[in-house]
């Protein structure tokens, strides 16, 4: 292959469309906008979500439910996650950021009982599923409540 045969893949570009270039072009003098009114003028049109005047749909409905300031959200990891550590480590929040396991600690952590955990751990975390509890026991871990 020499550098003058290279050339797009099939379908990957687009011939540009050169609107308002006389009537040969099929897109000449109104330029595919059509005749007059707010569509044909420069920088008309109406905003997302307006309705002529009408009163628009997002005011017609009633308002529902409230956001908790109170509500703690947890970043959750299962015990398949947990494997990745080597025998007898203790697992903590900092652990778990450094390894990449949890992205953003957000306010806690949450261990959930999904999967076996093969490795016997001490994982410290601020909530744990009794399943997680169990399964954490099972394997001659410990789980401690931060």
């Amino acid at each position: 292959m020499k550098l003058h045969e290279l050339q797009p893949a099939p379908g990957s570009t687009h011939v540009r469309k050169r609107k308002g270039r006389g009537i040969g072009s099929g897109n000449g003098k109104t330029a595919g906008k059509g005749h007059k009114g707010q569509n044909a003028r420069s920088g008309g049109g109406v905003r997302p979500g307006f309705e002529g005047g009408q009163n628009p749909l997002f005011r017609r409905l009633p308002k529902r439910g409230f956001t908790n300031i109170h509500r703690k959200e947890f970043a959750i990891i299962n015990l398949d996650d947990l494997n990745r550590f080597a025998e007898g480590t203790e697992v903590t929040p900092e652990t778990l950021l450094e390894s990449g396991v949890v992205k953003n600690a957000k306010d806690g952590i949450k261990v959930l009982g999904n999967g076996e955990l093969q490795v016997k751990l001490t994982v410290k975390a601020h909530k744990f599923s009794q399943s997680a509890v169990e399964k954490i026991q099972a394997a001659g871990g410990k789980s401690e409540v931060i």
